[in-house]
């Protein structure tokens, strides 16, 4: 079982950059997307062409904002839309499909912005998201995974002096959220799997950060603890360009 997370900063966007030809080389079980920027009727048109796989969004109320979606080969059991939370459920941030041995979801993590004017915000996204995936935990196993908004650790940035509790995504509060999943048996699998390894999944469009490699690791798969035997590869595709962000990958012993 192949997954990928893809945070495409708009999903019309990159169909007309080719996303569609870049699914069908991927050639994943499943493929989360962030930040589509679309409305659910929008996500269907601009996916149309795309055969093989069925398509699930969940869009934010304000148009071209935000935005979620899954495209699966397999059809689940379920498929269930955000939190169950006014306060969160406007802007299309969660999906999840239930399969038979787990579910899988993906998540938008609000940003706490430059200003740091929705942290607390963003705070009690991190524990209403926790308690919800506890939750589901009880009744089988969990990967959820998505553009998370947060730098865990140093080394998931390369610059982190200079943006610790100073810059969205990297202040303790967000870290704080973080170490709270991996605490609760929500296991960072690329971290698991690559201890020491270097690689972002992030980087400004300013400044050509990206061709300098200052970047940030801000997208991830947790997984439940008890899913990790499984875990064969979990990876971050860095050369894989249509968007800020590069598409993160998790296989699974099927």
């Amino acid at each position: 079982m192949k997954l990928v997370s893809w945070n495409v900063n708009g999903v019309r966007a990159g169909v007309k950059k080719g996303f569609i030809e870049k699914v069908y080389d991927m050639d994943a079980d499943v493929i989360c997307l962030q930040e589509t920027k679309a409305q659910n009727d929008q996500v269907a048109e601009a996916l149309d062409a795309l055969k093989g796989y069925h398509v699930f969004s969940n869009s934010a109320v304000k148009k071209g904002y935000s935005g979620t979606a899954i495209l699966t080969k397999e059809e689940p059991i379920d498929v269930m839309y955000d939190l169950g939370k006014p306060i969160h459920d406007k802007e299309g941030r969660l999906i999840f499909i239930e399969y038979k041995s787990y579910f899988i979801g993906t998540t938008y993590v609000p940003n706490s912005k430059g200003d740091l004017s929705r942290l607390e915000e963003r705070v009690d996204w991190d524990a209403a998201l926790l308690s919800y995936i506890k939750k589901l935990e009880e009744k089988k196993p969990v990967i959820i995974c998505g553009d998370f908004n947060v730098c865990h650790r140093d080394i998931d940035l390369a610059r982190p002096a200079a943006n610790y509790n100073k810059s969205a995504g990297y202040t303790q509060k967000e870290i704080d959220g973080m170490d709270n999943y991996t605490s609760n048996g929500f296991l960072d699998t690329f971290r698991v799997l690559h201890p020491d390894e270097v690689k972002y999944s992030w980087w400004s469009m300013r400044g050509g950060a990206r061709a300098k490699n200052v970047g940030w690791r801000l997208d991830y798969f947790l997984a439940s603890e008890a899913l990790m035997p499984k875990v064969k590869q979990a990876d971050i595709w860095t050369q894989m360009e249509g968007s800020d962000h590069c598409p993160v990958i998790l296989e699974l012993e099927d």
